[in-house]
């Protein structure tokens, strides 16, 4: 889009765009997402960016009313395979934060210097402004939703100094730490006072058509680490997370993509609460649900794709915001998707480490790929590759090399491995051997596969 472009998206307040960038307003000194309700700026005060973080890097402090940062992702950063793709993965997951701008070169391949070049040339802010932002979010959502002191969310939440976390919090919200968590609904202080873990609204773009990704996790879930509750159109899907500074317990609930007049529901949210041993995860947790939801699509571009297919427009118009489900640990996701759910199950139990604090039927966490290794056969080869380090799953891995990796280990089939790169690694363009895929649903044939999925023709993929 060019900035005029931008400005129309402002002007009418598209929510199509919240996320894929930002607009601010130089005689205010506020950033917002473009749905922003206020009233519209004249545009030759606006000013365009592509991250929350070089907004306020360029000083914009964020709106009150319509909070820019906790829209969704861009959808970009999940689809790109490029350098800054990966990168933009990787510092959602917080490698930033627990390894620094070194250790994200060597994940990327690439030397400190270049990342920062590329990244600051791309999206006018760096990895270190880029991770900042990121915590600045973290730590409103822990002020607003526990009752942690102070002291303890600025280290939860990355910063390395109570004084950097508290002029973070000045320079992005116009308040203190104090000011934020007394600005907090009553709701969200009343859960947090009852130690029913941190409770969140995880956005997403456009339409979300949920039945279909609940019954896909309902079907696949593993006893011991995952479960799903309630009736069709009100359930709730909890797992638990093995994550870098402790363990996690997630729970989402499942919300209707209609309204009751039949009409589509036009953006939102999911509803969510984590309990987590450290409170440093947050910021991973979260991202590794919206992955596994598929809650930074942009459905408006994958239906706007497909619903231009005579096969497939009458399943998108019967189905908008279809969403293509990941995976919430993309090694675990490996291991099942080569040995079944029966036999992931007894792994679970076999091999799995026990919850100090069990929570209804979660029990266990999932076994590490390092536990796995002695098991021999194509299980233990994919174990072994997984802990060493030869097959790369994380959100930087190189797609194309991690597919050439798993294809070269005994036991995984092509069908086996484009299931794997397709959930583990997040890419929306894949197609199995032998599916009935044509390039014209390119570059959306994950979401095409599941349109077919949801329909009920498994034959396509034969």
């Amino acid at each position: 889009m060019d900035e005029e472009s931008r400005y129309e998206a402002v002007r009418s307040r598209d929510a199509r765009f919240d996320g894929a960038f930002y607009f601010a307003v130089e005689t205010t000194g506020i950033y917002c997402r473009p749905s922003c309700p206020a009233v519209t700026p004249k545009r030759r005060n606006v000013r365009f960016f592509a991250t929350a973080a070089a907004a306020q890097g360029s000083g914009f402090r964020a709106c009150r009313r319509c909070r820019p940062d906790a829209s969704p992702g861009s959808a970009d950063w999940n689809a790109r395979a490029d350098v800054v793709g990966r990168a933009m993965r990787l510092i959602g997951d917080g490698v930033v934060d627990r390894e620094g701008v070194a250790g994200l070169a060597v994940r990327l391949g690439y030397s400190a210097r270049q990342v920062q070049r590329q990244l600051t040339a791309e999206l006018g802010a760096g990895p270190v402004a880029l991770a900042r932002a990121q915590r600045a979010h973290t730590a409103r959502v822990l002020l607003r939703t526990t009752g942690l002191p102070v002291t303890e969310i600025a280290f939860a939440s990355g910063f390395a100094s109570v004084r950097q976390f508290n002029d973070t919090i000045r320079a992005v919200y116009a308040a203190t730490p104090t000011q934020v968590r007394a600005a907090a609904p009553r709701q969200d202080r009343t859960a947090a006072a009852a130690g029913a873990g941190i409770p969140l609204r995880l956005a997403h773009r456009g339409p979300y058509h949920a039945g279909p990704v609940f019954d896909l996790l309902e079907g696949e879930a593993v006893p011991g680490i995952e479960e799903m509750s309630g009736p069709p159109g009100g359930r709730t899907y909890r797992r638990t997370l093995r994550l870098p500074y402790g363990t996690g317990i997630v729970a989402v609930e499942e919300r209707p993509g209609l309204t009751s007049g039949g009409a589509v529901h036009p953006g939102g949210w999911l509803d969510a609460r984590l309990h987590l041993t450290d409170p440093r995860d947050l910021t991973t947790a979260v991202q590794r649900l919206r992955r596994l939801l598929d809650l930074d699509a942009d459905p408006y571009a994958v239906d706007e794709r497909l619903g231009a297919h005579p096969r497939l427009a009458p399943l998108v118009a019967a189905r908008p915001g279809l969403r293509a489900p990941g995976a919430a640990d993309p090694e675990e996701y490996a291991v099942r998707a080569l040995v079944g759910r029966a036999e992931a199950a007894h792994l679970v139990r076999a091999h799995g480490k026990t919850l100090d604090a069990p929570r209804g039927g979660l029990t266990h966490l999932f076994p590490e790929p390092a536990a796995l290794a002695d098991t021999g056969g194509p299980l233990g080869a994919l174990a072994t590759a997984l802990a060493d380090g030869t097959v790369r799953l994380d959100p930087g891995a190189d797609r194309d090399d991690a597919q050439e990796a798993l294809l070269a280990l005994p036991g995984l089939d092509g069908r086996t491995v484009a299931e794997i790169r397709a959930r583990a690694l997040g890419d929306p363009d894949v197609a199995p051997p032998g599916a009935d895929v044509p390039d014209s649903w390119r570059p959306w044939r994950t979401y095409a596969l599941h349109h077919l999925r949801a329909a009920e023709e498994p034959h396509v993929l034969h």
